[in-house]
């Protein structure tokens, strides 16, 4: 997007998991940018991948899971290769998620108003916050290294765990191709066994040198932040004694009330310089209670979570999400488990926060119609693949591939006349991705090639692009379904009416 800031950029991430039926594929060459300000939404039936990518970005995907490839570039640096020291100071802090269930994401046995305050309370030191922040860059240099050298003997480990689930759960007809396999197997781990021993040799002497470099920082840091806290110990003495010399001077009742205000307003400053206190996290919360609507936060504050209906629980889950004031947002179906009202209230909220924030939001749900009002972008996931992207006007106005079809046939619409179309069949078992295009087995549009082949991108303008043989020049011309057309009719003939006149 010309004149915006790429704030994420995910660049042909491929995740999969290790089961006990074989190795899923969940996520296969997936690549998207996201920019500041705007709302990309990623869109597809359940067990398409949505989900795995957006906890790919967060780090917080399965024991089981491999990222058998791509890199996450956020402010330029590879979320896989970070190390959970500087991953912690990411997730919820520059990176914050909203889950689809907000009962399971509420603790029901603590009131609300400690769960909104506890991000806060537990970061309350500041003069810890200050030693980390001081020692931060070299830290990270460190920790990055390790975790560089453990990722890479990490991944390759995954890789012959997967070769070895592989041969082990596959059916041979000839021995001899068995005992090649296991040949093959032997002779992987014996290379991974090299690799290890390299990959170490490599890393540790530069992580050596970082951490004597490291070291002398955190004394150094110690000895700055010793030096703060001597310094604004001094000046709020001297402030107090100056208050309490005027108070022995004052004569009249008022004034000496002004004066043991003025000396409790000193004191709480005091503190504050050194620590969040309490009812500096409870204030923060109750701001942060009122931005999302929630009604009488101060009696609110001290309920828990059963007492809320399940659209005041999101509000929560929301109000939770922004205690740390992240740059990105990812809302992960926040309104799946909501009654229809609610859930535009909640679109609303999200949108109303986002511009007030200047948030960068990634919106993932299986509903096309609930992402109409809010994508800036919309991205179509099928089967671990994104399958058409492009603006949300061209996504609605001007689909493409017949996935995305399918997905606007089964939106229900009060103006169309035509029958909603079902998507027949059901997704793709993922442990055996098919070879060509994964939507060709429930698609009337399928061509033998789709049975074959994976097809490309192909680019329909610079922002728009769909991965089907349809847009090949070869291929026979094909009419989009008649609802998903009379559709876009009815809709650009209401956007007229509604456009001012000349």
């Amino acid at each position: 997007m010309a004149g915006k800031e790429k704030v994420l950029s995910v660049n042909h991430l491929v995740v999969n998991f290790k089961t006990d039926n074989g190795i899923l594929k969940a996520v296969r060459d997936v690549s998207f940018d996201l920019y500041q300000g705007e709302t990309l939404c990623i869109v597809g039936e359940s067990g398409s991948g949505k989900s795995v990518t957006s906890k790919a970005i967060m780090g917080i995907l399965a024991n089981n899971a491999i990222i058998a490839g791509g890199n996450i570039i956020y402010r330029g640096e590879n979320l896989l290769e970070v190390a959970e020291e500087e991953f912690y100071k990411i997730r919820g802090h520059k990176i914050g998620m909203i889950f689809q269930d907000p009962l399971s994401s509420l603790n029901p046995i603590v009131k609300i108003g400690r769960q909104i305050t506890e991000a806060t309370l537990i970061n309350s030191d500041k003069l810890k916050l200050m030693y980390n922040d001081l020692i931060s860059e070299d830290m990270i240099r460190y920790k990055n290294t390790l975790a560089r050298m453990n990722i890479a003997i990490d991944t390759e480990k995954k890789k012959l765990e997967q070769l070895e689930t592989e041969i082990r759960t596959k059916d041979y007809e000839n021995p001899a191709d068995k005992a090649a396999d296991r040949a093959l197997l032997k002779q992987k781990k014996a290379e991974f066994k090299d690799f290890t021993k390299k990959t170490k040799a490599e890393y540790q002497g530069e992580a050596s040198e970082l951490k004597k470099v490291l070291e002398a920082t955190e004394k150094k840091a110690k000895q700055q932040v010793k030096e703060y806290k001597a310094q604004v110990t001094a000046e709020h003495k001297e402030a107090l004694a100056a208050l309490k010399q005027k108070l022995s001077a004052a004569s009249g009742e008022e004034e000496k009330k002004q004066i043991k205000e003025e000396i409790a307003a000193e004191k709480e400053a005091f503190t504050n310089k050194l620590t969040i206190t309490k009812e500096e996290a409870k204030r923060r919360a109750l701001e942060i209670m009122r931005e999302v609507g929630i009604p009488e936060p101060e009696k609110r504050y001290n309920q828990y979570p059963f007492e809320f209906s399940g659209g005041m629980r999101q509000r929560i889950v929301i109000a939770i999400a922004l205690t740390a004031s992240p740059e990105i947002l990812i809302c992960d179906e926040p309104t799946t488990a909501l009654d229809v009202t609610i859930q535009a209230q909640i679109l609303e909220l999200i949108n109303r926060i986002k511009e007030e924030r200047k948030l960068s939001c990634i919106f993932i749900t299986h509903d096309l119609g609930v992402v109409a009002n809010m994508a800036d972008r919309v991205a179509v996931m099928y089967a671990g693949k994104i399958v058409e992207y492009g603006t949300a006007d061209e996504i609605f106005y001007d689909p493409k591939h017949p996935y995305t079809w399918a997905l606007l046939s089964s939106i229900p619409d009060v103006d169309s006349k035509e029958k909603l179309e079902a998507i027949p069949g059901t997704p793709p078992n993922m442990i055996y991705p098919p070879k060509g295009d994964a939507f060709a087995a429930r698609s009337k549009y399928a061509m033998n090639i789709d049975f074959r082949e994976q097809p490309d991108y192909y680019k329909i303008s610079d922002t728009h692009y769909a991965a089907t043989w349809l847009l090949d020049p070869k291929a026979p011309k094909v009419e989009m379904p008649k609802i998903v057309s009379e559709r876009i009719r009815i809709s650009l003939e209401e956007d007229a009416k509604h456009e001012p006149a000349d």
